[in-house]
Formats: C-alpha cells, structure tokens, sequence
C-alpha cells in the first residue's frame, strides 16, 4: 500500500486513490506521492511554487498508454497530469497541483541513428546534449541550441518548440521534428508527421481520437487561412504552441506536428520523436565586438548582419562581470582582453558574431569580410566601436558558448535580497526595431529603479531581460505584475512576441490578447485533444470560455513560501535559499563532476537542486513549530521536554510511526558525496556540503547519530595511535567478524589499510629546526602539510615526494600532524570542527610566520584549508596552503631539472579540485612538461569514493555505479600502459578496491622517470 499520512483532505484522498489504481494495474514506473519527492517537484526554474499530490516516473510507452486510459475513466476525470522533462522551463510550464509525469528518468534512450538519411529516433526523456554526444563520432548534429542544453530533454524541446543560439539559420525546434507519437488522454497512441492530401484524407475518414484531431485542424485551417495570416506575425521566432500557421509546410502538406510542438503537455505526452540531424561544421570561429555602450551593441547587431554571420550573440555588462567572478573565466579571459581595451570593465556590451563553414578558407573569408567591415568604420566612425578580437576554432568557440550558456544561471548569483528573476525575459520583436523596443523597455524598469541583466539572440531580435526582485516582499512582488502587464502591451505595440522561445505556461495569461480571434479556435483544438481539461491545465488555452486561463498573479510564487522562513534563518542557510532552481546540476553527462549522487540515482532528490528545496521547506515547516526562535540557539532543532531526554523521546515517536519531514530531508542530504562539485560549479554557488553539515548538525539534536560517524568524526584523533601497530590494526580490521559488525551495526565496509611505512625518518618542521634556518634554506625549503588519509594510509606517497624533492635540490619539512576535521564538518559535528580548525591554523600559522610555504599533498583534505577554514575561523589565523602542483608551477625555473625518460602520462583528477580548482588541475600539465613528459588531463565525473562517503554501508553500491559510469572504462584502456596518474586518495582507493590497481600519484610517478645517478 501507498504510505497516506494523517489529515489528508478529500482532494489528495481522491489523488491516493488514483495512485493505488494506478499501482495495482500493469504500470512499471515509479509512483512516488511522499512529500520529499513531491516538494522536489513542485519548482522549476521560474518564479512559482506549486505542490503536486503526486510524481510519477513511466519506464516506457505502455506505463503512458495505462496512466491515460486510467485518467479517462469517469470516476478519474477530474485528475489533472502535467508532463516534465528537465524541468528548465522559466514560466511554470510543468507546474501542477495534480500530478508530474517525469519521463525524463527512464524514457531516456537514443533508439536509432541512421547516419546515411540523417535522422534520429529517440525516447523524448533523453537529453540534448545527450544525444549530441551520440551523434558527434557520426559528425552530425540537432540543431537547435539551448543554455540549457546539458539538461534539457527533447520532450522539454518539442513541447516548447525551443530555439536559441543559431535560430535564424537553424530555426526552432518544430523545424527538426519529422516524427511525433503522442499518447492521447483516451490511451490512443498516433504517430504525426507531414502528410500529403491523400494520407491526409484516409486518416481524417478514420472515426477514432486520431481521426478527430486531424479533421478538427484542418478545417481550422482552411477556415481561417486569412485570419492566421493576419494574427501571427512573421517572424523568425513565430508563435508557438498549436502554431495554425504552420499547419501546411512550404510543401504546402499537412503536419499535425505544428499544433503539439510547443503544446506543453496540454495535448497528449509526446513519448517518442523522429528527428532531423545535420552536418556539424568542420570549422568555426567568433568575432567578439566590444562597445563602451549596450545600446550601440544592439544598435550595432543589424549592420553586422549584413555579413551574414551563423549568429550574434549578446551580453551586456552585468553579464560578464558576472562571468568575470566564475570558475569558467579563466578559460575564456584570453578572448576577452587584448589591444583594443585597456581593461574588460570598460566594456558596457559584447556582441558575439559567429561563423562556420566546412571549409577553412571559407571561414577565413568571412572573417576577413567582417574584419574589413569594421576596420573601415573604425577609420570612418572612430569610438563606434572599441574594437574587437577572434577566437579561431571549434575549441576556442565552444569555451565562449560554455560561458554564455552560464549567463542564466550567473544573473541569479547576485548578492542582497533582490535576484535577477524571469518574468519578463522572453520577448521577441522584428530584430531592426530590438533596439528601439529594448530602450523602452528599459524605461519601464528605470522608472522602478530597478537593477538588470540582459542577454540574448540580437540576430532574431531576442532578448532575455531579468529585472532584480525581492520576490519575497509584497511589495515588490506586485512591481513584477505591474511591469509584466506594460511589457506585454509594448511588445505588442512593436508587432512582437510575449514568448520568444520559452514557451508560455503561467503567462499563457496573454494569450487572449495575442491571438484575439483566433484565440477561440485554440480552444476548439485543446476541447479535441482534452475534453475534461486534465492535461496541464490553465495553459495556452482552455477547452471552452466558461473555464479561465490561469492569472500570473494567483499562481503560488516561491517567495510567498520563503516569507514563511525567519531572517535570521534565511541567512543562516543563505548556501541553499537562493537556489533559483536553474537546473546546471541535472547535467546528464557522467564525465562531468557535477553532483554525482544525481546522475547515479536520478532521483530529483538527490540533487543540489532537489536538496535546496527540501532544506527551504524544512526551515519553513521548523520555523513553523519552534516559532522562528529555537532552532539558531544553543539546543537548535530539539524541543523541550519535562519528561523524556529529547532524542529518547523522538526515537519513541519515530518508532510508533510518528511522521516527520525532517527524515525525508535527512535520506537526501546522507547520501550527498560532499564532494563540492556543486559548490564550484553551480551559478548560483549553491554550496551542498555546507547547508549539509549545518542541517545535520541541528538534526542530531533531536535524533540518535548512527555509530558510523562517530567512527568516521573521530577518525583522525585515532589514527595516530593506531599507526604504531600498523600489523596489529590491519589484522584486526581484516578479520571477518570484526568487518561484519562494522557492516551491519556501524555501516562501514571496505576500510583502507594502514602503512606499515612511518615517516620517522624524514625531517619535521619543529620550532629548533625553523629557527635554524638561514635565508638561503628558507628559500629552498618548503612544508608538507601533513592529512590524515596520506600519512597514514598512503605513507609512501609522502617518502616518494620528499626524495623527488631532494633530487630537485629541494628540502621538505614536514608539519607535525594535527587532524584537519574535514570529516567532522562532513557529518555536522560543526562545533568540534570549529575548535579542531582554530587549534590546526593556529598551528599551521606559526610555521608559516617562518615564511615558509605550506603544500598539502590531497586537493580535497588541502581545499578545505581555502573554504571551510576561512568561514569557520573567520580567516583570520589561516595560512595559505598551496596544491602541491601550484607551489611547483612557481619552482620550475628556478630548479635544476635531472635527466628523465620521455612519456606521456594521463591525469585523472579528484571531482573536488576539478570542480573547485580547475586552473590548479591544469598546473600539472607545465610541471611535467618541464621534465620533458606531455600529459593529458581525461575527462572524468566522480570516481564515487569521495572521502568515506564509498565506505559507508549504505552507499556502497552507488558508489560502484559511480566508477562504473566514469572511472572504469579509462582504467581498464590506459591502466597498462603505467602512465594513468590521480591526485586524489579517495580516487586511488576506489580504484584498488574496485579495479585491484595501484594507480600512483603524479608526483610518485615523476619520480619514476628520473634516471639514477
């Protein structure tokens, strides 16, 4: 049975009992009504919050065809469902107080590549970017580009008919769909595609849903041939959802597929499509021109179209200041800088021209063409334009693409109340008046003194606006339908669109006003589709006029849920609040850092994403019940009690049966790798491991810690004493009763073994051996930073480095041991964090006073130095410690090289540096390259040990599946070889317990090549 909690009202009793039917018949997905998943839900990434009674997740067509024969029965009809792919849509389109239909976690798998015709057959849950890594070994391509495209589904596409980048010569998306089959409400399943007036006519005679559909259309069409011509406006970014006028192709033949791309789940669930694929361009490159004003930039947009670029991109200067501060700048700095400004800041806007071509002088001519274009108008029109500079190759462009797609996630990462927001950023007019329209545009967030990013296609005359609110004041919330309201009247005014390429959901609210006459004839073709109003309902239009669209003003919005949090507690957690549920971390590819514990499961819940928002309910139902004041003092999340000590008296509670929200929360944050990925990659900086330990840490104030952490938190006070009976330990810890209790009692499994090497016999950086020092050692010497993992597991990494450092005519010291606390703040102990990083800077400081340089050797245990320590002590006794790498960088030339043997090595780096340094990753590649060695860093997701997050009994198999999705397949082809390297020790210890492969660090391995003496 389905778990139904007390006090549920009639409706979600109905929606349970909808859920059960649906269980007890033949469907194979998941069903999912708790809380956790449906809180999850309940955002995307717009402005709106609306809690669904139910997820469900199909595992295929039939699961679809079940679930919609079950809602079209009679005691079911006023069950609503609303389709979700990626969950990227900025105007609620999936938002639902029914039921989402995620197809997004199992209807992902490419079907049928036919290279010869190009085309493609593919389940609408497989995600673009997905599918184009599929197709690049076949040189081919989909179209269409997003911002979003890591994590936008094809079904997410097509029924928002998107476009982006590259628009006006690649079109939308409707312009590559060849085939749709659509799962209609009465469980009929037809295929649509463009049809001659002979097929047209035999599928019309048919006297079923199919038949219906195709007859009601067409005769829409012929009806009001003139009318449509007059409503939609010719535009590159034509009006999408139920698109009359694209119903006849320039074949003049019938395509059914015009109606549902950009239907949004309001017709049917669109479970498999027939894709067009292109030629991927052999060569590519972009002219950034940068002006001093944005306005020129978009001024300028129409005259550099006459060179017939692919694409202008633009960005304004909010933008990339913005980009300035992210981990991707370094990559892209380079394009950016140069002769014509003195510095990046005083660019106002950037217009991104592209070009490509399947030949190279192709592309050198057109370069050549613009750059004689605006060499002349320098000399004619001198301060038009500050100048520009070239990024030549697919390379170079797909770093300047990687950064503009961050753009909308970076305009949410601004700092105080009031955010960038999307409510107004999808507008689309003819592109020779975009200028005209965008400085009225302007006017009208000026005069509320609003801040604002902008950014967009100039080619196609679209521009994504996001005016800085408060979304949690009234005030300021009303501002945004006020606004909402005259930009929808200018863009009319400028014979434009409200919705350019996002598609419409709540702001379907203006379609009456858009399609006028026609709206009525919308209505006929939703009354065809869905008679009783169940798909997706309130959206682009209704079956009758005594039903109203939904109002973008009575749509529940996230900051009416936020206003429920104290400030005090908001700030508290302010590394998960801001969220602004962008999406970056459901990144499909298993080679990219990126939240791993999301890609192993995907499970919503088990995202940064999905982590925020259950730990923005969690603050709002706490505050609820403790009254805003208890849980930032001193006893946090535990109640007072007279009768029972409160962890005794909540184990009672939960052993009886007693629902809380806060186990939910607790299941998704205990299986998060703390790896940080999200925290170095996320726009928004949404930062995991901290609001992680913060909420485990109030947790554990009402509830038992199981034994494993406190196994795990004490771990680096017990090492010590356990390193003097190397033998003894490793015996015991390999006996098979003792590794079955920790199993089953403590939940830990697979415990490295500790080094039988010491590291005695090296010389430590005690005060008499520091104060002995002259300038010249000074000047040769640095301090190993000792961690408890290297030291005591991997003692031979730390000799190694320090002879490799001796045959560099270096001296290494090493830092007497004091335990980092990286685990402690990994498992919420904060308080005994807190005292264990103020007792190791205090040490560390005072070596580092000897002006010494401190090296750590692990990137994960020596990061926490750079961002844990410095929130935790305040940053004020923490010294800097270097990545091992950095420090060796600035060496280099200074060091007298011995003879080495020639290779070629292949990194493989820790998710935490990767994702939180990744300039200090590419640092090993000059360090090796001054030994004579090339190296190349591989492409590689989390390998899933992170820590001891793979020893934990309850991870363990998604740790394997970790490894297997990224680590396993590099290992088994360059292991051989003896030239893979990793820096991480979690990385090396997965490998040998996964693998049976010792896999050095770089440094051992470096050491290696040296020839003897």
């Amino acid at each position: 049975m389905i778990p139904i909690l007390k006090n549920i009202n009639t409706v979600q009793t109905h929606y349970l009992a909808f859920l059960e039917s649906l269980k007890s018949s033949s469907f194979a997905g998941d069903i999912c009504p708790d809380y956790a998943t449906r809180t999850v839900l309940s955002t995307d990434n717009s402005i709106y919050q609306v809690l669904p009674q139910g997820v469900i997740y199909p595992s295929n067509e039939n699961d679809l065809v079940i679930l919609s024969q079950l809602a079209d029965n009679i005691e079911y009809r006023d069950i609503v469902l609303s389709a979700r792919g990626g969950g990227t849509g900025t105007n609620g389109q999936s938002l639902t107080d029914g039921i989402v239909v995620d197809i997004s976690k199992h209807m992902n798998t490419i079907l049928e590549i036919n290279v010869e015709e190009q085309w493609v057959r593919v389940q609408t849950g497989v995600v673009k970017d997905q599918l184009n890594a599929a197709l690049r070994p076949h040189g081919l391509f989909f179209a269409p580009e997003l911002s979003t495209s890591n994590r936008a589904t094809i079904g997410g596409m097509i029924n928002t008919d998107a476009s982006g980048q590259g628009s006006c010569l690649y079109g939308k998306t409707r312009d590559h769909v060849l085939e749709l089959k659509t799962v209609l409400l009465d469980g009929s399943v037809i295929t649509s595609g463009a049809l001659d007036d002979i097929e047209l006519d035999a599928i019309c005679e048919q006297q079923d849903k199919a038949g219906l559909v195709h007859r009601l259309v067409n005769n829409i069409q012929h009806e009001h041939h003139e009318l449509i011509k007059e409503v939609f406006p010719p535009l590159n970014r034509c009006l999408t959802g139920y698109d009359l006028a694209h119903i006849r192709d320039e074949q003049n033949r019938f395509n059914l597929n015009s109606v549902l791309c950009g239907s949004e789940g309001t017709l049917g669930f669109i479970s498999e499509a027939k894709l067009n694929i292109l030629t991927i361009p052999k060569y590519a490159a972009i002219v950034l021109v940068k002006y001093n004003d944005f306005d020129a930039s978009l001024r300028d947009a129409m005259e550099l179209m006459k060179a017939k670029p692919t694409s202008i991109e633009t960005i304004d200067s909010k933008v990339l200041n913005l980009a300035m501060n992210d981990v991707t700048w370094h990559q892209v700095e380079e394009f950016f800088d140069g002769n014509d400004v003195k510095d990046v800041s005083d660019i106002k806007g950037i217009n991104l021209v592209e070009y490509t071509a399947d030949c190279e002088e192709d592309l050198k001519r057109s370069i050549q063409s613009l750059a004689s274009q605006l060499d002349e108008d320098q000399r004619s029109t001198p301060g038009k334009r500050l100048g520009y500079s070239l990024a030549w190759g697919r390379e170079a462009v797909n770093k300047i693409w990687g950064m503009r797609k961050r753009a909308v996630g970076l305009l949410g990462n601004a700092k105080g109340e009031a955010r960038p927001i999307p409510f107004v950023e999808d507008t689309a007019v003819p592109p020779e008046h975009l200028a005209d329209f965008i400085l009225e545009f302007r006017e009208i967030l000026d005069a509320y003194h609003l801040s604002y990013g902008m950014f967009g296609h100039v080619d196609a005359g679209v521009l994504h606006v996001r005016p800085a609110l408060d979304m949690k004041d009234p005030e300021q919330e009303k501002i945004a339908w006020e606004i909402s309201d005259r930009i929808a009247e200018l863009t009319q005014q400028y014979h434009g669109l409200l919705w350019g390429e996002h598609g419409k959901g709540v702001r379907s609210e203006y379609s009456p006003q858009f399609f006028g006459e026609l709206y009525p004839q919308l209505q006929r073709i939703k009354a065809a589709f869905d008679p009783h109003n169940q798909l997706n309902p309130g959206k682009i239009a209704t079956p009758d006029s005594s039903i109203a669209l939904i109002n973008i003003d009575e749509f529940p919005t996230r900051g009416q849920s936020d206003r429920e949090i104290p400030v005090k507690m908001w700030n508290a957690f302010d590394d998960a609040v801001y969220c602004n549920g962008n999406g970056a971390c459901h990144n499909w590819n298993p080679n990219d850092a990126m939240c791993p514990s999301w890609k192993a499961t995907r499970e919503r819940t088990q995202s940064p994403k999905g982590r925020a928002s259950l730990l923005r309910e969690w603050l709002s139902q706490t505050s609820k019940q403790l009254n805003g004041k208890e849980l930032m003092e001193e006893k946090g999340f535990a109640k007072k009690t007279l009768i029972l000590p409160e962890k005794i008296r909540s184990w009672l509670a939960t052993a009886m049966g007693d629902y809380d929200f806060s186990h939910q929360v607790y299941d998704s944050m205990a299986s998060c790798l703390a790896c940080k990925s999200c925290a170095g990659q996320c726009p928004i900086k949404v930062n995991v491991p901290e609001f992680r330990s913060q909420f485990l840490s109030q947790y554990h104030t009402r509830y038992f810690r199981p034994l494993k952490d406190y196994l795990v938190g004490s771990l680096e006070f017990l090492l010590p004493y356990c390193s003097k009976f190397p033998r003894l330990y490793n015996a015991t810890m390999s006996f098979s009763l003792v590794k079955l209790i920790l199993e089953k009692w403590v939940g830990f499994v697979d415990g490295p073994m500790l080094s039988t090497q010491n590291l005695r016999s090296l010389e430590f950086a005690t005060p008499k051996v520091l104060n002995a020092l002259s300038d010249e050692d000074k000047s040769k010497t640095v301090v190993i930073v000792q961690d408890a993992f290297t030291s005591y597991f991997e003692a031979q990494l730390i000799l190694d480095i320090v002879e490799l450092f001796k045959k560099l005519g270096l001296r290494a010291l090493i830092a007497p041991y004091k335990a980092n606390g990286k685990p402690l703040h990994v498992y919420g102990f904060l308080k005994q964090f807190s005292k264990t990083a103020e007792k190791n800077s205090s040490h560390l400081a005072k070596i580092a006073a000897h002006g010494l340089p401190l090296i750590g050797i692990d990137p994960s245990m020596t990061l926490t130095y750079r961002g844990e320590y410095k929130k935790y002590t305040k940053g004020e006794n923490t010294p800097d410690i270097h990545l091992i790498q950095d420090w060796l960088k600035t060496r280099m030339e200074g060091i007298s090289l011995p003879e080495t043997e020639h290779s070629n090595f292949r990194l493989m780096a820790h998710c935490t540096e990767t994702s939180n340094a990744s300039a200090s990753v590419k640092n090993w590649q000059p360090v090796f390259e001054s030994f004579g060695h090339s190296m190349e860093i591989l492409n590689v997701g989390c390998c899933g040990m992170s820590g001891t997050f793979g020893h934990e009994a309850r991870n363990k198999a998604t740790s394997q599946k970790l490894y297997s999705m990224s680590w396993q397949e590099p290992i088994e082809k360059h292991f051989e070889s003896g030239e893979l390297v990793a820096t991480g020790f979690s990385c090396r210890s997965q490998v040998k317990r996964e693998a049976q492969k010792q896999v050095p660090h770089p440094l051992q391995a470096l050491l290696k090549t040296i020839k003897d003496d």
